[in-house]
């Protein structure tokens, strides 16, 4: 599988753009074969005259193999490599080219000596589905090179020179977003986990719980009004709020049937743990779609929480790296039963995070990220501006609740006429 990933990668190589992330943002540069006076690329800057440089490229053909190898990659390196390595999320693409995307690392080796650093790549080169590369600086220092290492046995290398690139005009994990980090249809989620069934035999017990597409989809004959928010926002009391006012049927999503898994499932990494809450999705539309025909039915979270998180977890930096306003990634799927209304609530930082300590709970993972990087956060709350099909209607829950219980009923009424 790897030995074929790379046969496909190689004639591609010097016109792929590669990605170091440095503090956060992605710095970029690419390769030619000749240097012809260039700057030397930011990420290279100010790498001492001693320090040795690496980047590991995954690169299996097996999509579930390669996400789990990934996954499991980091910590493999902080294990066997010298202390003296720092590592930075790296990938590698071809500009505007849907799912040219490939992860790894980026190794800067401080120590004196690079021979244990070379002897773990090696290692991993025989056995593990990477393309290795090393680079090299000339003497002046002005003049980077990539080397990338050939078979095992031989060793030989392609040597290309290292330049500048312009910054993409998309950040280049949108490339890679479409049923990767979001998924679209039942079908591309459902292939995810029935590929990772012979490795995770909670997957089986996933699929045997799912409904038929048809079921997913079903319109039912009330109004279903979805409720959004971070933690902390009020969701819990407003959507209990408009189940007693309302007469309505409150569901959640993931729904109950998913709980004793959702600890496992955490554990993968994202192409797998992505395609498991979208299906969760499906399943509470069966649900919707059969309460839907006796009364009204309330939503704590659907499509927008799932989708929202997984776009602003894939695209770091800063808002302006999401995908722009209109693109494909924040459409509906259209295999998926779309809500009458779905309303965001908005809240303070500060007086959200006064709530979350007024709980006494512990923090989940998600909710620590939010808190302690704000870009996160920002990215979240407009990525779920940006989703349509329905779009979402924010509402400031600042206020008292019975007034934004008020507030909200107002737009049901006008929106769902109930």
């Amino acid at each position: 599988m790897a030995r074929r990933a790379m046969a496909l990668l190689l004639p591609q190589w010097s016109s792929r753009v590669f990605s170091v992330e440095l503090n956060g943002a992605p710095c970029f540069f690419s390769i030619q074969e000749n240097h012809r006076g260039e700057e030397v690329p930011q990420v290279f800057r100010n790498v001492q005259n001693y320090n040795s440089c690496y980047s590991l490229l995954v690169c299996s053909s097996d999509r579930i193999k390669r996400a789990k190898f990934y996954s499991e990659l980091k910590d493999k390196l902080i294990r066997d490599l010298p202390k003296e390595c720092t590592l930075s999320p790296m990938s590698s693409f071809l500009p505007n080219v849907n799912d040219s995307l490939i992860k790894g690392y980026f190794l800067q080796d401080v120590s004196q000596s690079s021979t244990l650093t070379e002897r773990v790549l090696r290692e991993l080169k025989q056995h593990d589905p990477v393309l290795v590369c090393s680079y090299w600086r000339n003497e002046n220092g002005q003049l980077w090179t990539q080397r990338l290492w050939g078979d095992s046995k031989t060793m030989e290398m392609s040597t290309f020179c290292v330049v500048p690139t312009e910054t993409p005009e998309y950040h280049p994990a949108t490339l890679n977003i479409i049923n990767s980090d979001v998924f679209y249809s039942f079908e591309e989620a459902y292939e995810v986990l029935k590929e990772s069934a012979d490795i995770i035999p909670e997957a089986a017990s996933v699929l045997e719980l799912l409904p038929s597409q048809a079921e997913a989809r079903s319109k039912p004959d009330f109004p279903v009004i979805v409720v959004e928010g971070l933690d902390a926002t009020g969701k819990t009391t407003l959507t209990e709020s408009l189940r007693d006012t309302l007469g309505a049927v409150l569901l959640r999503s993931p729904p109950q049937s998913l709980s004793p898994l959702r600890a496992r499932f955490d554990r993968e990494p994202p192409l797998i743990r992505r395609a498991f809450y979208a299906l969760g999705n499906y399943i509470t539309a069966e649900k919707i779609g059969q309460e839907g025909t006796k009364s009204p039915v309330i939503v704590d979270r659907f499509w927008h929480s799932t989708a929202a998180y997984a776009i602003a977890t894939a695209v770091s930096g800063p808002v302006s790296n999401l995908p722009a306003e209109g693109s494909e990634v924040y459409r509906w799927p259209t295999d998926l039963l779309q809500p009458s209304l779905v309303i965001l609530l908005t809240l303070d930082p500060t007086e959200r995070k006064r709530r979350l300590r007024d709980r006494g709970q512990g923090e989940t993972a998600e909710e620590q990220e939010l808190d302690h990087n704000q870009l996160f956060r920002l990215r979240v709350e407009e990525a779920y501006r940006r989703i349509s099909g329905p779009a979402c209607v924010t509402v400031d829950a600042s206020p008292p609740a019975d007034q934004v219980l008020q507030q909200v009923l107002l737009l049901i009424r006008g929106k769902c006429h109930l």
